[in-house]
């Protein structure tokens, strides 16, 4: 970037920090010379003086200019940007620039790892789970990204770690744990010297009271950019929704989603539910989790941001799609919770209509799914696991009306991410997925496709075969469809899956898809 580049952008950045546009919440940072202190753009404090900001594209860059995190705005909260590998811009979805997709799906994989229950992921594991050497992510990364991977990994752990001792009553030991710190006095003494802060002087003497509908459990604050369509995003999951393990309420005042988890941690099974509500005027969504997942509470967080796609960025995402869709700015891509549920939905519901689908899917669920007590209205069973449904025959599944190509279909997908050989979640690799959900029996293209976009979040996906979208596309009627469908779609490359949700809302009801 060249010194009048360089100005342009900060100017840029003040007039957004001036407007305090919620637009560009997370995609940078004001560091503030005179405080010390850094801040999102929508902090509410008074806008300081043009000379004594420091912008920074993320939160890694500002702390180890010497910048503390604002403790009104709490950087912690906003949405990810494109450099901490967010679905977001042009360029960490360019297939033309390798470095810096190594770089951004780095980042992305530290983001799902931090806080999770499990062995902190070092930079040695994750160089060897991308396939290059210890020294050359070193030196990508720093490259793109300005920081090292161990000071972006730190300052991940510090803010997940800052979050959950001010949202959250759980104890020290266990916030520095679940935060990836190796032990207690470490987590102290990092947090001391980073932020000249004990970690307890950030609790709160009380929290707000959650609504009356609202269950109890521990409350969690997430932060999304303008434009959202909230109801759309709600009505796409009420429509598919599976009776029991999930519940919309499409409130006008509190649009709210709730639905039940069973996951797998440190050798542990911890079932539980998550209740989210939307607060659209501060662009925020509320998050009650249930305590029995309290050992994968910042796991659980990163899968919900995925489900309601919060980090995406709508200025990048609409300045390729508006032209096509102006309608739609606000619409989402809808992600998964359970990566291996959402597979299971689409085998289901290949082929097949809605009602029948939902039948199909709400018996699997009522025979192999485990039952569970929960305060949520309409939350009583889990989705079958892997393990489950891989020791399933095929004529139990015969008896609920599967047919034998879906069973066998479900079989081998469940072996598959039981074992470990399939991974089913944002930090996959797209392109290996699908070959390996293709080398299935019974899973054809469509199908690979659809669990790209929603379980893997790969924000270019794109089910060219679909029959819906074809109609959409106005191509249903070509020699060849498909091929017409990807000629039309070519434009919207990076967000051919956000094109996609948007021209199924521009059909009919009757004429969107199954799952």
């Amino acid at each position: 970037m060249t010194p009048a580049d360089a100005t342009a952008y900060d100017d840029a950045c003040h007039l957004a920090l001036k407007a305090r546009d919620a637009r560009f919440d997370g995609n940078f940072f004001t560091g503030v010379t005179s405080t010390g202190i850094y801040c999102r753009p929508v902090c509410r404090v008074r806008t300081p003086k043009r000379e004594n900001c420091r912008f920074f594209a993320h939160a890694a860059l500002a702390e180890q200019a010497g910048f503390r995190p604002c403790l009104r705005c709490r950087p912690e909260l906003a949405p990810a940007s494109a450099g901490r590998g967010g679905a977001t811009g042009d360029k960490a979805w360019s297939m033309q620039d390798a470095s810096a997709i190594l770089a951004h799906q780095a980042a992305r994989l530290m983001d799902a790892a931090c806080g999770a229950a499990t062995q902190p992921l070092g930079v040695a594991a994750l160089a060897q789970r991308l396939g290059v050497s210890d020294r050359h992510l070193r030196r990508i990364f720093e490259a793109q990204l300005g920081v090292s991977p161990l000071r972006y990994l730190q300052t991940r752990r510090l803010l997940c770690a800052k979050q959950l001792l001010t949202d959250t009553r759980l104890a020290a030991a266990q916030v520095a744990r679940m935060s990836g710190f190796a032990s207690v006095r470490r987590f102290n003494a990092v947090f001391a010297q980073q932020y000249g802060l004990n970690p307890t002087q950030l609790r709160r003497t009380g929290s707000a009271a959650p609504g009356s509908d609202q269950p109890s459990g521990i409350d969690i604050k997430l932060s999304y950019r303008p434009p959202y369509d909230a109801r759309a995003m709600l009505a796409f999951f009420a429509k598919r929704q599976i009776d029991g393990t999930e519940n919309v309420f499409l409130s006008p005042k509190r649009p709210a989603f709730a639905k039940t988890l069973h996951l797998h941690s440190g050798g542990q099974s911890l079932r539980g539910w998550v209740f989210a509500v939307f607060d659209e005027p501060n662009c925020r969504v509320g998050l009650t989790v249930s305590e029995s997942l309290t050992e994968v509470l910042a796991q659980v967080m990163a899968s919900v941001r995925t489900l309601l796609d919060l980090d995406a960025d709508p200025i990048a995402i609409n300045s390729v799609l508006h032209a096509h869709f102006p309608q739609s700015d606000g619409l989402r891509l809808p992600g998964a919770l359970d990566g291996f549920e959402l597979a299971v939905r689409a085998v289901l519901g290949q082929q097949i209509t809605v009602a029948a689908a939902r039948t199909l899917r709400q018996r699997l669920v009522a025979q192999f799914g485990e039952s569970l007590q929960t305060p949520v209205a309409g939350l009583s069973r889990c989705f079958p696991t892997p393990q489950v449904l891989a020791a399933t025959s095929g004529d139990e599944l015969g008896q609920l009306g599967i047919v034998k190509q879906r069973q066998s279909a479900l079989t081998a997908l469940a072996h598959a991410v039981a074992s470990g050989t399939l991974q089913l979640h944002p930090g996959a690799n797209p392109a290996h997925t699908r070959a390996a959900l293709l080398a299935l029996p019974g899973i054809g293209d469509w199908t690979a496709q659809y669990i790209s976009m929603r379980a893997l979040h790969w924000p270019d996906a794109f089910v060219a075969g679909d029959v819906a979208l074809q109609t959409a596309l106005g191509v249903r009627h070509h020699p060849n469809p498909a091929q017409a469908a990807r000629a039309a779609a070519s434009a919207w490359q990076p967000w051919r899956s956000y094109a996609v949700i948007r021209a199924w809302a521009s059909l009919p009801a009757v004429t969107t898809p199954v799952d």
